[in-house]
């Protein structure tokens, strides 16, 4: 059997490597012309180590990232509010919680690719179904043919617009920007992880290894206010006057270029994720909110599952649903509780965002691992 993956990205690299693993024919294509190496990076939680261990993928013996240790949370000024157990929780699920960065991950899933064609540079501008599975037709006139097409093409999928129609995109009102720089500080501790929530504005400063730190922060904005959506480098230091001196610190040393803007995007829940032999995984069937950090977790979750039903055998196309109909539920809580999550973090009422804190500081641990422990429980498909 031959299968399509559209994307290059965390997602479709690892349905490349789960369904190669499986014994199928691959084949990957992605529209950038070369892989991003600017950014920011990812929190990849106990669910996704786990199913990487399984694809005979270890980051920590791949020297990438840096196992989160410890998980704090504070004021604006720096004040704590809050020590999560996630180190505690790791243990208890057997994996290990890894924060790396965007493009080492990337690389390292290539590298476990070796062999398999990876078209760079080539767009994918529509698919059509035939008797015997599918063609796809790129930008440039060319075609090719297998017997299951994976969009994994991201919150903007072509896969997806063609398989569900237009929609919109849901704008979650508030903008994120992200990158990563050679950083260090007393506050951030090896293996160590620290998030600042203020009124509408939220920071988090992370431990990726090597002397590096990944940043990113959030801002309330109108999706009309252009500059907080767009902003530079100056704008981002005016946001966070007054923040804990290690937070502006980390803005004022990383280049200007290197600082990604984004808006907080996510998509109404796509219940049907196919079109015959044709489907989707990640953030083309089901992008999520970053709150739960468990965007490219899923991803990697999806990649696993579909190889392993289209290895079952039978029909593809009836591997193809009962894919879909195992990670339903998942992926639809994950985006509901992603979504919950962030309007809590980006309450803006100064005296709403102090009740908050508060209950937060208060909240008893047993109520508060439950909470963490839940999005990073996943069982194996066997």
């Amino acid at each position: 059997m031959k299968v399509l993956v559209v994307g290059a990205g965390v997602g479709g690299l690892t349905t490349a490597i789960a369904l190669r693993q499986r014994g199928f024919d691959v084949e990957v294509f992605d529209a950038a012309p070369a892989m991003r190496v600017t950014g920011g990076g990812l929190g990849i939680a106990s669910n996704a180590t786990k199913v990487l261990t399984a694809l005979g993928i270890d980051l920590t013996k791949a020297g990438i990232g840096r196992v989160c240790e410890r998980f704090d949370l504070c004021t604006a000024s720096g004040k704590p509010l809050r020590a999560l157990p996630l180190k505690s929780i790791a243990d208890e699920l057997g994996s290990p919680v890894v924060n790396v960065r965007r493009c080492d991950l990337v690389t390292l899933l290539r590298e476990s690719l070796a062999g398999t064609p990876i078209h760079d540079g080539v767009q994918v501008v529509r698919y059509t179904r035939t008797g015997t599975g599918v063609t796809i037709t790129c930008a440039d006139g060319r075609t090719e043919s297998g017997d299951v097409l994976v969009g994994a093409d991201g919150i903007r999928s072509v896969v997806r617009a063609q398989a569900a129609g237009p929609e919109p995109v849901n704008e979650h009102g508030y903008v994120c920007w992200i990158a990563t720089v050679p950083f260090t500080h007393p506050r951030l501790v090896p293996g160590g992880a620290v998030h600042y929530w203020g009124n509408g504005q939220r920071f988090g400063l992370i431990d990726i290894g090597d002397g590096d730190a990944y940043w990113w922060g959030t801002k309330n904005a109108g999706p009309g206010d252009t500059r907080l959506w767009t902003g530079v480098k100056e704008e981002i230091l005016r946001c966070l006057d007054g923040w804990a001196p290690e937070v502006r610190e980390v803005v004022a040393a990383t280049p200007a270029a290197d600082i990604v803007s984004v808006p907080a995007q996510d998509r109404t829940f796509l219940e049907s994720w196919g079109d015959g032999p044709v489907t989707l995984v990640g953030d083309a069937a089901h992008p999520m909110l970053t709150s739960l950090s468990q965007g490219a977790g899923s991803a990697i979750e999806d990649g696993y599952t579909l190889a392993h039903h289209l290895a079952a055998g039978g029909v593809p196309v009836a591997a193809l649903r009962r894919y879909e109909a195992a990670r339903r539920d998942r992926a639809r809580w994950l985006v509901t509780a992603s979504r919950r999550l962030s309007r809590m973090e980006q309450i803006e009422n100064p005296v709403a965002a102090r009740l908050r804190n508060l209950a937060l500081r208060h909240l008893p641990m047993s109520l508060v691992r439950r909470q963490n422990i839940a999005p990073m429980r996943f069982e194996l498909p066997v």
